[in-house]
């Protein structure tokens, strides 16, 4: 049960870093996959022999005893196997819809950008990602069986990459229409892709030199789990700089970054400028506001006031500022949406972007095509991607510090009661706040810039962000705020300072 990590399963798959022993072993991925199928099974009312559920992963070093040892437990029980090898998260859910596989559920083997010792397991119905309550669900079942062993010989190869990857081809052809160049409307642009050694090596080599961009000059493109050259992760500065220095030196007219299972990315235009974080939700809403005028913008609770502007003021759309968690912002995207409130967008500043019109699947790979088609129009019209941005401002600071909750066992309830004495105090000292505030107490210091304390989604922290307009106004703010958090036994403030 402690493989439980919010709507996934991760853990422990390899020895090499001091303190963590391993608990994900292939053992616990056979039994894990074996409690899917009995899920599926109930789930849709079908025999296990009717099911069709395929596996893929991405490049992490421990993929492929964790992926044999899931298509084994699918196969002992009956259902139909397929096993996709390198593939990416957005993929493995496309298998469901792509009507030449039509698969009744999927698993991706990834733990997203953590480190290499990691692993774990994403599961997918047509319905989407599981909740966390299926996942617990899962376990309870997983933990209750018996390993089982199959023929591996009956798992069926299915290259999903490819399928996927001329999904996209067309989606790009279709969006920019070009009529000089249908098939290879990317012709004359130069976009450099850094996958990080992750699984988005794909992008550059299937999608965008099939239509015709010059991609030389990208980065790690090679599957390598050992993540030699810097972490995929987009919200890594590392890893940004190195998509930055490989644009600026290639002189390309975008550069695109991935994390480790493409269901997040990043850009950097031509002069270097990163788009990311809330400039990256100002862009995708940017693009879509054409389409969906007037309607409501999903972004978690970090967003800056000068994005709410900019959504707001410029592109004429409302911003729904709401919880951490990219299934938290993509169930309250579907929510609105089935109340008749349009939304298009469900996104996140960590990069996690999932619009209605792409099943609300986080796909990193679809934003990066989304921008794609932006940036070939602009380039038709005599402008450029950034034109689509230059009227958003930005914080002149921004930080955030961890506040640790020690030796409290229910560090959950604890942190409701801070956040309760939090406000209290701040209401006592006439602090504004924001309303609603969906996560979190949220102050607001006009002219100078707010701060969130809210509880950390997994771990016993609490999370406090803050962003200033002015130059060392964080340092300022800190010290307003300091004293709304002292005294609390088992709250460590020690990183605010003395």
């Amino acid at each position: 049960m402690k493989l439980q990590n919010g709507s996934d399963v991760r853990g422990i798959a390899l020895e090499g870093v001091e303190g963590e022993a391993v608990n994900l072993r292939p053992e616990a991925a056979n039994l894990i996959a074996a409690a899917f199928v009995k899920f599926l099974a109930k789930k849709l009312g079908k025999a296990a022999g009717e099911l069709k559920i395929a596996v893929g992963h991405d490049s992490r070093l421990s993929a492929t005893s964790l992926k044999e040892a899931a298509l084994q437990g699918i196969l002992a029980e009956g259902a139909q196997a397929f096993d996709c090898r390198m593939a990416s998260t957005p993929a493995m859910f496309m298998s469901i819809v792509f009507p030449e596989t039509q698969m009744d559920g999927s698993i991706m083997i990834t733990a997203s950008h953590l480190p290499f010792n990691r692993n774990g397991l994403k599961f997918f119905t047509a319905d989407g990602g599981l909740e966390k309550e299926n996942i617990i669900e899962l376990l309870q079942t997983a933990a209750g069986l018996e390993e089982r062993s199959a023929d591996l010989g009956l798992a069926k190869p299915l290259a999903l990459i490819d399928i996927y990857a001329a999904s996209l081809c067309e989606k790009i052809r279709q969006g920019i229409n070009s009529s000089d160049n249908y098939e290879k409307p990317l012709s004359g642009m130069h976009i450099v892709v850094d996958a990080g050694n992750g699984a988005g090596g794909f992008f550059a080599g299937k999608v965008l030199a099939e239509l015709g961009a010059d991609t030389s000059g990208s980065l790690y493109l090679e599957p390598d789990g050992s993540f030699p050259n810097h972490i995929p992760n987009p919200e890594n500065q590392a890893a940004m700089d190195a998509i930055k220095g490989a644009v600026l030196a290639s002189r390309a007219d975008l550069g695109i970054i991935f994390d480790t299972d493409v269901d997040r990315m990043s850009a950097v235009l031509p002069d270097g400028q990163q788009i990311s974080r809330n400039a990256l939700i100002a862009m995708m809403a940017a693009i879509l506001a054409p389409d969906y005028p007037g309607s409501t913008i999903i972004t978690d609770s970090v967003t800056s006031d000068e994005l709410a502007d900019f959504l707001e003021n410029k592109l004429q759309l409302k911003h729904h500022r709401y919880m951490r968690g990219y299934k938290n912002v993509i169930n309250e995207c579907i929510r609105l949406n089935k109340a008749g409130t349009v939304s298009p967008l469900a996104i996140e500043t960590s990069g996690h972007g999932a619009l209605s019109e792409n099943y609300y699947l986080d796909d990193g790979a679809y934003l990066a095509v989304k921008l794609l088609i932006a940036a070939a129009k602009a380039r038709q019209e005599g402008k450029v991607l950034a034109d689509l941005v230059a009227d958003l401002k930005h914080p002149a600071e921004e930080k955030e510090y961890r506040l640790k909750i020690k030796g409290v066992e229910e560090f959950r309830s604890y942190g409701k009661n801070v956040l309760a004495e939090f406000e209290k105090r701040a209401k006592a000292q006439g602090i504004q706040m924001a309303v609603p505030s969906y996560e979190g107490i949220r102050l607001v210091f006009p002219g100078e810039g707010w701060v969130l304390l809210r509880m950390s989604l997994h771990d016993p922290n609490m999370p406090m962000n803050m962003e200033s307009q002015q130059a060392g106004g964080c340092a300022k703010l800190t010290e307003k705020v300091k004293a709304l958090v002292e005294g609390f036994e088992h709250l460590d403030i020690s990183v605010l300072g003395g």
